[in-house]
């Protein structure tokens, strides 16, 4: 049965945790070998003796910096759950490398909603953002809790739709959870604790470095059912979430696309390997094992809910938020590939003025990188 933790038992755990060469392995190993996360942290010193590494890698965290760091998670409004506490996520615990310890700020409950992870390209296309957006609003307004990592491109467009779709959603981030990444992401972040959770193994204060990114990965996949992998190069860190999902005896699913972008090679090179192919959303309820019914969550009640709170509906907020003009053309032409998209889905996801992202169309036309197709589309040239 669950068990809470006493604050000093907590405290004990937490000064474990963040104690130099202790990872969730080594953490789980100390505790059955000394039968107390105190008693761990005092034979420390004598381990490390033994195991040698230079003091600084085995550092013990002090008592003051364990109560430091707890109280201002509370004043942060965070939760600090342990392994094996009641709201520490079923489906988390059952992986190989569950972390000790666990930053949520937002609703806890929805980290026991069934749930399917959405990752992809940071440099996605217009479309590949499109259908992730789309996928994740209508799994989310069935009750299906969409879970990504934060990143730009696929992340921030999953986690958009399913804010959009009524919620809810996880952000699952390699930093502190009072550390947002990438910073724009901020107001981002805001609104799916507001509607979903945040959640982080990583100290307050924690700077991402590359390292982190694979660890944040295995949690991505071992909070959901499946992962959906929605453009992805290879060697890509999406498929390294795609593998931990095999591992972790997860669905893995991909959305197939144009041999011509290199950005869906690697789903394509996981559809190969054996991952269910995805069109839509039907598509992944049919992968995913048996749920009960989900708890449905309201859709917003109007087109203007889900925006953020700095957007505006006559577009005030695009020409405010505008990029320079001399990197409009570049990131237009970032969001597009072989396949055709909307031109007004390309001045959406480009936040700029209309009449700047033609400018830039222009402009890429003129060098012979653009094609332009029926019914006011576009794609990169494929000369």
């Amino acid at each position: 049965m669950p068990r809470t933790l006493s604050r000093s038992e907590k405290l004990d755990w937490l000064q474990l945790c963040r104690s130099g060469g202790v990872g969730p392995r080594t953490f789980f190993k100390l505790l059955r070998r000394f039968g107390s996360a105190r008693k761990a942290w005092e034979e420390l010193p004598r381990l490390a003796e033994q195991a040698g590494g230079g003091e600084e890698r085995w550092r013990r965290c002090r008592r003051e910096e364990a109560e430091a760091e707890l109280e201002a998670l509370a004043e942060l409004g965070c939760w600090l759950i342990a392994h094996g506490e009641p709201g520490y996520p079923a489906r988390l615990a059952e992986i190989a490398d569950p972390p000790p310890l666990l930053t949520v700020r937002g609703d806890l409950s929805a980290l026991e909603l069934p749930g399917v992870a959405l990752v992809g390209a940071r440099n996605a296309s217009a479309n590949g953002r499109l259908f992730a957006r789309n996928l994740a609003e209508e799994l989310a307004a069935d009750g299906i809790a969409i879970i990504s990592g934060l990143a730009r491109g696929i992340d921030t467009a999953a986690h958009e739709g399913a804010l959009a779709g009524g919620g809810p959603t996880i952000a699952v981030i390699a930093s502190g959870i009072d550390m947002p990444y990438p910073p724009d992401n901020a107001p981002l972040m805001d609104r799916i604790a507001e509607q979903g959770a945040v959640v982080s193994e990583r100290p307050l204060g924690s700077v991402p470095q590359a390292r982190h990114f694979p660890r944040r990965n295995r949690l991505i996949s071992g909070l959901g059912l499946g992962v959906v992998v929605i453009e992805a190069a290879p060697q890509s860190g999406s498929l390294i979430t795609a593998r931990l999902a095999a591992e972790q005896g997860r669905e893995v699913m991909a959305v197939p696309g144009s041999p011509l972008d290199p950005r869906h090679r690697g789903t394509n090179q996981l559809l190969r390997d054996g991952a269910t192919l995805i069109e839509n959303a039907a598509d992944v309820r049919a992968a995913l094992p048996p749920l009960t019914d989900p708890p449905r969550r309201p859709r917003a009640r109007n087109a203007t809910a889900a925006m953020p709170k700095n957007a505006s509906p006559t577009g005030s907020a695009l020409v405010a938020n505008a990029p320079p003009a001399d990197d409009l053309v570049a990131r237009v032409a970032e969001c597009l590939g072989p396949e055709p998209v909307l031109v007004d889905e390309l001045i959406r996801q480009c936040t700029a003025p209309t009449a700047e992202v033609q400018r830039a169309l222009l402009e890429l036309e003129l060098a012979g990188r653009l094609e332009r197709h029926p019914g006011n589309r576009v794609a990169l040239s494929a000369g």
